[in-house]
């Protein structure tokens, strides 16, 4: 008899949205329209929501956005749902207040970024995890996605890093299977998809789940591939997973970022610039491909 696989770790639960910043039509904050886009998600399927990260378009919003943004989050779905804050720059004090400030609005942990632009070496990138992991009582998930930050988190470092107490969880974009299976078989830090073509193939190799862009408009058929593996049906799961491509491709693929084209598909206000807003022939797209996996679904 075959014994029960080891329970894997999930901090953050296994869903999880990295959710869009709604604004206003004049471009301000909406904490109304946020507070009603996360009790949707969840009552969808997401178990917990990522706040202010690149998908909420965290490099334009101000820290008092990010604030209002995790209070109205906080109240909207209550006291059981994860609720994860991107408190990321390239400064690490201004990094460390803003993960102060995240724990006094009420989060529940940490989306910290490798800082960018300056490309420090591993040891400062170390060093700027630690300092952060130090300065609140919150547990981080440290966000891997070296195609924007020009700075990979080498998988030495996060073997390293998984040794602090309140270092949990890993973003991983990335694109490296290898080193993320190498990281999950030698620690206990849970691996979180941050690229959509890869949840189920990390997912299958011990990964926690996903933060996922796409699950701003298709939480339930992103979590039944999840659904469908664990209950051991991995054709299924693969099956589901196929059906999601052409959305996938087209939110995250088509040279538009994810916040642009989840916008499109949403009654979520502007972007900010120097972002801009789908073209007709983009939105028209997407619109089609999300009604055919509805309708597949």
């Amino acid at each position: 008899m075959t014994p029960p696989a080891a329970p894997r770790p999930r901090p953050f639960g296994r869903t999880l949205c990295a959710m869009v910043t709604p604004f206003t039509a004049d471009g301000g904050l909406d904490p109304d329209a946020a507070a009603r886009h996360a009790a949707a998600l969840v009552a969808d399927g997401c178990d917990g929501l990522v706040l202010s990260g690149t998908t909420g378009e965290s490099p334009t919003t101000s820290d008092a956005e990010k604030t209002a943004l995790v209070r109205a989050v906080r109240a909207a779905v209550g006291a059981d749902v994860r609720v994860v804050a991107g408190v990321g720059s390239a400064d690490t004090r201004h990094t460390v207040e803003l993960a102060r400030q995240a724990e006094e609005a009420g989060a529940d942990g940490l989306l910290v970024v490798t800082p960018y632009y300056s490309r420090p070496p591993q040891a400062a990138v170390e060093a700027h995890f630690l300092r952060v992991a130090e300065s609140s009582g919150l547990p981080l998930m440290l966000y891997d996605i070296p195609g924007r930050t020009g700075t990979r988190i080498e998988p030495e470092t996060l073997l390293r890093l998984a040794e602090h107490p309140r270092v949990l969880a890993v973003k991983d974009c990335s694109q490296d299977l290898l080193g993320a299976t190498k990281v999950i078989a030698a620690t206990g830090l849970a691996y979180y998809s941050g690229c959509e073509e890869l949840n189920l193939p990390l997912y299958a190799v011990g990964g926690a789940g996903w933060v996922s862009t796409v699950a701003n408009v298709a939480p339930r058929q992103l979590r039944s591939v999840l659904d469908a593996f664990d209950a051991g049906d991995t054709a299924e799961a693969a099956r589901l997973n196929g059906l999601l491509v052409p959305l996938v491709e087209l939110m995250m693929a088509s040279g538009l970022p994810g916040t642009v084209t989840a916008k499109a598909l949403l009654d979520a206000g502007p972007v900010r610039e120097p972002l801009q807003p789908a073209g007709r022939e983009a939105a028209d797209g997407l619109r089609r491909a999300y009604e055919q996996l509805l309708a597949a679904a």
